[in-house]
């Protein structure tokens, strides 16, 4: 099986092997109690063995929904919030053409796919009713509940414009709605009004589901094949089951150094990718990671960078800031296009030395050249190697992270299926905006402002 590859030979300088050794059989435990859920968080492990529980069914009922918006829609906007948009858009973005979406509706083969709900912005809310006053679009809410705030408020105005735009009955149609399979708001909006539904499952957290519907379905409208998708996950939570031993089980092996490297006062974990399609998969992984293990004041902090971009602007902290942070690569072997940089008679720009070769041979040279100056630099570096960007590659990285941040979390000491803290923030905003039951929540913030 090709497959995605871990190389740990840049930490090895700063974390001897047999210090990752001493903690297979802890990391064993760890892979072990994922899959028996004999731990914290156990209610919260659906995604474990999600990909091989996929169906034929599902699948043909996801690429269905989307046949019909993609014949109805020249623009589908996802509402949803942190797990409920980041991991579809991390593979529309890193799966499609950077510039496709710019084109007439009648030059594209697929909708255009914008989310919406993903902040409290009224420029940006502004801004797209405008763009999408003159198109024909639909809407794919997800949300458990159908209350969480921002993705309610965005629903609320696109619900509005379309249905003033092409007639109720129309845009029932056109909205396909991603919530809980018997009760919350979204659930009962949906099976009064007569939409199409998927089920968010009961046991796989926001973070976790880009490999149900919550992500299928907006993959599926981008043109994009969620079935080679699904097949990649598929093949790395094979190569990883509970019997699988820790020096093959390369998620086990990246949580443990994470671990290690911590333990070393390594505070902050960089993403790094030298391909712009990857910037959401990044954002993506930062809730993955801060999500699952901020918490009971421990957890590595979880920060991304863009190269070759970001050497110009993050690169000389990094080669030279305060030593507390490590970087996990992303680096894809074959591109999917080829550019070869041309000859210039009067080489004004001192390139002619580069003439003839592939603009992905030298941003390969940058990589490396990164790697051995960050290393040198005090920066210990691990390499995820993909052997091309798409769909298969891309669904095994997911599972990949997936697996890593489950056991990592467990090593760690932490329950990586929670998120208690994210509720204070919005307790404080609806005390604010005097949301019916908060009366004495209301007074007693407005004393401290």
């Amino acid at each position: 099986m090709e497959s995605i590859q871990l190389n740990i030979k840049q930490v090895l300088p700063f974390l001897p092997e047999e210090d990752i050794l001493k903690k297979s059989e802890q990391a064993d435990a760890c892979n072990q109690a994922l899959h028996d859920g004999s731990r914290e968080g156990s209610d919260f492990l659906g995604w474990v063995s999600l990909p091989s529980s996929i169906t034929d069914n599902l699948l043909r009922e996801v690429e269905e929904a989307a046949a019909l918006l993609r014949a109805r829609c020249e623009v589908v906007v996802v509402v949803g919030i942190g797990g409920s948009y980041l991991g579809a858009r991390a593979v529309i973005e890193a799966l499609t053409s950077s510039f496709d979406w710019l084109q007439e509706s009648e030059k594209r083969q697929n909708p255009v796919v914008l989310f919406a709900g993903i902040n409290l912005s009224e420029d940006y809310l502004y801004e797209l009713t405008r763009y999408l006053n003159n198109k024909q679009f639909g809407i794919i809410h997800i949300s458990k509940s159908g209350t969480t705030t921002e993705p309610a408020i965005a629903f609320r105005l696109l619900k509005e414009q379309m249905e003033n735009r092409v007639g109720k009955e129309e845009a029932k149609k056109r909205i396909v709605a991603i919530t809980d399979s018997t009760k919350g708001a979204l659930r009962t909006l949906a099976n009064s009004e007569g939409y199409k539904t998927f089920v968010i499952p009961d046991d796989v957290g926001g973070r976790y589901s880009v490999l149900t519907p919550v992500g299928l379905l907006p993959i599926a409208v981008a043109g994009i094949d969620i079935r080679s998708l699904v097949a990649g996950a598929q093949e790395i939570e094979k190569a990883t089951g509970p019997g699988t031993s820790f020096a093959h089980n390369l998620p086990a092996i990246y949580a443990v150094i994470r671990n290690e490297l911590y333990r070393r006062g390594k505070k902050i974990e960089v993403l790094v990718n030298y391909h712009p399609k990857l910037h959401y998969l990044a954002e993506w992984w930062k809730q993955l990671y801060g999500e699952s293990e901020g918490k009971e004041l421990k957890g590595i902090f979880p920060a991304a960078v863009d190269f070759t971009a970001d050497l110009h602007s993050m690169g000389q902290w990094i080669q030279e800031g305060e030593r507390t942070l490590f970087e996990t690569v992303i680096s894809i072997q074959q591109p999917n296009r080829e550019v070869r940089i041309p000859n210039e008679e009067r080489n004004l720009d001192g390139l002619n030395y580069l003439a003839g070769k592939r603009v992905y041979e030298v941003n390969k040279m940058a990589e490396l050249g990164t790697q051995v100056a960050h290393v040198d630099g005090g920066v210990p570096n691990l390499l995820i190697e993909l052997p091309k960007l798409n769909e298969k590659y891309l669904g095994q990285l997911i599972y990949f992270f997936e697996k890593a941040c489950g056991i990592s979390g467990y090593l760690l000491g932490v329950n990586p299926f929670n998120q208690p803290g994210v509720e204070a923030y919005k307790k404080n905003m609806f005390a604010l905006l005097e949301k019916p039951g908060f009366e004495e929540a209301t007074k007693a913030i407005r004393s401290r402002l």
